[in-house]
């Protein structure tokens, strides 16, 4: 039984996008109309530096730590003036950023900044002024210009993972080739090109847009969509994906999906869909942003009444700005999104993408891998896996004359015994070809008539198949195979030799078996329609385990999805690969659906995950994925949280009397560390190997 096909272009079907994700983890807002992108972050970060230096360098403080001195008129007003600049200039997306969650009724690490810088800026004018005794110039303007530093670093972080997205838009060229009704070729932008228009790729362009090949044959490089690094074969009739590139020489294409509707533009709204989509994990780390906000908040207060009740009105100030600062939670905020973009750019690279975010993270704890055995763990298309020849011919001559006879059939199985002669270079031509229906063909080839068929052909001719030939014959037809017989027809059908035909075992598909077996998976499934002896051949091809692997045979479309919750009630978490219409049930109960990207629509839009390439290999990376991304996650948010734990009670100062305190400037760089470190763990994902090749 054979499912449904789909070319690559079918990969993608229509999806809905994800809401914009907000709350602290969002980090109040981060997007380019409020001037939170890299370029605005860098050009406020080195004019705010600039500033600090003079700030820093006419401090009495530094001063008196340094010992030097540095007098000239209106020196005590160069922390006023520009620590002010510093403040609304280099402070202002902060300003903006803590009035937006106060608007939005999401208290997070805007409102904690400014409320720091705020009260460092106040206590510092009113000292100008003569109110109070606290110079914090200096720290304010350390602060500021730290915090600028952490947020373009943040920023571009998140840019660079992002841009996996500008680089599919930069797959597609921005013209095309196309040929004209009279055979003559214009270039049109690739936006002009409309479903029908055939193009030109020449050698070592890129395709403009899907469709299938009508003239040429080239080695396609079909990386950027499916992640496998080796050039393949593409013919007359086969599809083509645009951003791909024609290696070797020129091919036209027939378009049949442009714009939007193109297999690189699903993918782009797959990645997008993914970096915007929410996890467990993210809203864990959201909870808990918003909870410090609380939690700082509340400890900044009891800061400054404690060192004010004992009477030390400097401390407590000096205290409660050291607490809101330290308690920013700015790592904790960049922990999961950041890897989450991360992770997400490098299973495209791979031809891994992540519609369910969910789906992913469940990945890691599959006990069973259900495979359907068509298009997945086979190649979904016959191939020729034995022939016979009797007494007196050789193998090459019954494929000889067997490719010659079914040269002009249509047939699947015609198909295959053509393509194995001409790949051998056996080449014979026929003449006088009849369609036999239901039975066979027949053609004359070297003034001899043939004719190949199956059971039904033998009996019409009330042809004798030898002995040594049945006996082969019945071997191939126990392991599940067709059996075809080339027939030599005169005063007596005379039956010559037999070939065997079989869906083909990818040989990826042992090696994924294999890998799966060494990561930990318990179970190995395997699903077919087929009758059990065929199943339970390919199977042991495999390398399936008695007794501890499952085959499911003889199974119809609709009861797929019955094999996924057998499994589920004995505890199993299964996950399904599957690539025809009638895997979508079974993708969409297991508890995590895998669709082979050479499938159909609705296999796609019911799984979670989806491998661009027809390699099953590819189930392996998305756990490795899975692992290693809720690895990074759990250390990022180990490491934000027990930060806040032990930096908040240093900061609000319980070891002041051990001489052990922290100035807000002290804090602002401890706090801007952390986020480094989170950001740097982050981006060892980028290391993460996940396409066949590498492993």
């Amino acid at each position: 039984m054979h499912d449904a096909h789909g070319g690559h272009g079918s990969s993608v079907g229509p999806h809905t996008g994800h809401g914009e994700h907000t709350g602290p983890g969002a980090h109040g807002g981060h997007d380019k109309h409020a001037g939170h992108d890299p370029e605005a972050f860098r050009r406020k970060f080195w004019l705010s530096l600039a500033l600090t230096v003079p700030i820093v360098l006419t401090s009495h403080m530094v001063m008196d730590w340094f010992g030097y001195t540095l007098d000239f008129p209106g020196i005590r007003w160069v922390g006023p003036v520009l620590g002010t600049f510093v403040f609304f200039y280099g402070g202002w997306p902060f300003l903006v950023g803590a009035f937006r969650e106060i608007r939005d009724r999401a208290p997070g690490m805007m409102l904690l900044i400014s409320m720091a810088i705020t009260v460092a800026y106040a206590a510092s004018l009113l000292t100008s002024f003569g109110v109070f005794d606290l110079d914090f110039w200096w720290e304010l303007a350390a602060l500021v210009t730290i915090m600028l530093l952490g947020h373009w670093q943040e920023m571009k972080a998140i840019g660079q993972a992002q841009g996996a997205l500008a680089a599919l838009a930069a797959l597609l060229p921005d013209d095309a080739d196309r040929v004209t009704a009279d055979g003559t070729v214009e270039q049109v932008a690739v936006a002009d090109l409309q479903v029908g228009d055939t193009v030109l790729v020449r050698s070592g362009g890129r395709v403009p847009a899907d469709g299938r090949i009508v003239d040429g044959v080239a080695e396609v490089d079909e990386s950027m969509i499916t992640g496998e690094s080796r050039p393949v074969s593409r013919a007359v009739g086969d599809r083509v994906v645009a951003g791909t590139v024609a290696t070797d020489s020129a091919i036209r294409v027939r378009v049949d999906a442009v714009g939007e509707n193109t297999a690189l533009a699903g993918i782009g709204r797959l990645v997008a869909q993914a970096q915007a989509s929410s996890g467990r994990a993210q809203v864990l780390a959201d909870r808990f942003a918003a909870m410090l906000f609380y939690i700082a908040t509340a400890a900044a207060a009891i800061t400054f009444v404690t060192w004010w009740t004992i009477g030390d009105i400097n401390q407590s100030v000096v205290r409660t700005v050291t607490v809101l600062v330290i308690a920013c939670p700015h790592a904790l905020g960049l922990a999961i999104p950041l890897v989450i973009a991360l992770s997400t750019a490098v299973s495209a690279k791979a031809g891994i993408l992540v519609k369910d975010r969910l789906a992913l993270e469940r990945m890691r704890t599959v006990d069973a891998v259900l495979f359907d055995k068509t298009g997945t763990l086979t190649k979904g298309a016959h191939t020729v896996t034995g022939i016979a020849a009797t007494a007196g011919n050789s193998e090459d001559y019954v494929l000889r004359i067997a490719g010659a006879v079914e040269a002009d059939s249509e047939h699947p199985l015609a198909r295959a015994i053509v393509a194995v002669a001409h790949d051998r270079e056996l080449h014979a031509t026929a003449h006088e070809f009849r369609s036999l229906t239901g039975r066979g063909v027949q053609a004359t080839v070297d003034e001899a008539t043939y004719a190949v068929g199956g059971p039904s052909l033998l009996r019409e001719l009330d042809a004798t198949v030898p002995t040594d030939l049945l006996q082969e014959a019945d071997a191939w037809s126990r392991r599940g195979a067709a059996v075809l017989h080339l027939v030599r027809l005169g005063k007596r059908p005379e039956v010559i030799g037999a070939l065997a035909l079989e869906d083909e075992v990818r040989p990826e598909a042992r090696e994924a078996i294999a890998q799966l077996r060494e990561q930990g998976v318990k179970k190995i499934v395997m699903i077919t329609g087929d009758a059990r002896p065929v199943a339970e051949a390919v199977a042991a091809d495999l390398g399936f385990v008695t007794g501890v692997d499952e085959v499911f045979a003889e199974v119809l479309p609709a009861d797929k999805d019955r094999a996924v919750a057998d499994l589920q009630s004995r505890g199993l978490i299964v996950a399904m690969v599957g690539d025809g219409v009638n895997d979508a049930p079974a993708i969409a109960r297991a508890d995590v659906g895998l669709a082979i990207g050479a499938g159909t629509d609705v296999a796609i839009e019911s799984a979670g995950v989806i491998l661009a390439s027809s390699d099953p290999r590819g189930v392996t990376g998305v756990i490795r994925l899975s692992r290693a991304t809720y690895r990074k996650m759990i250390q990022n948010l180990a490491w934000a949280a027990g930060y806040n734990i032990i930096a908040i009670p240093l900061a609000a100062g319980v070891l002041a009397w051990a001489g052990i305190s922290l100035s807000p400037a002290i804090g602002a760089v401890l706090m801007s560390a952390s986020t480094i470190v989170v950001a740097l763990n982050a981006q060892l994902l980028r290391r993460l190997r996940l396409t066949p090749e590498a492993r």
